[in-house]
């Protein structure tokens, strides 16, 4: 589910350190909403990621 619509933005895995310089792992989560969107010209509900809904390749149905 956590997962862009339009570029297929997802979760990456890194390590969280420690001060003393141990290492665990992490999940980094892409900043994703639900919204309602036209595609094909038919209104849908997407998850996409902020980033593309501030650049403007989702157009927001009314």
């Amino acid at each position: 589910m956590a997962k862009c619509f339009y570029c297929d933005k997802s979760v990456h895995f890194g390590n969280n350190v420690s001060h003393s310089h141990r290492r665990s792992n992490r999940i980094m989560k892409p900043n994703i909403k639900k919204v309602k969107a036209n595609v094909d010209g038919t209104t849908k509900s997407i998850y996409v990621c902020t980033r593309c809904l501030r650049s403007g390749c989702v157009e927001r149905a009314n």
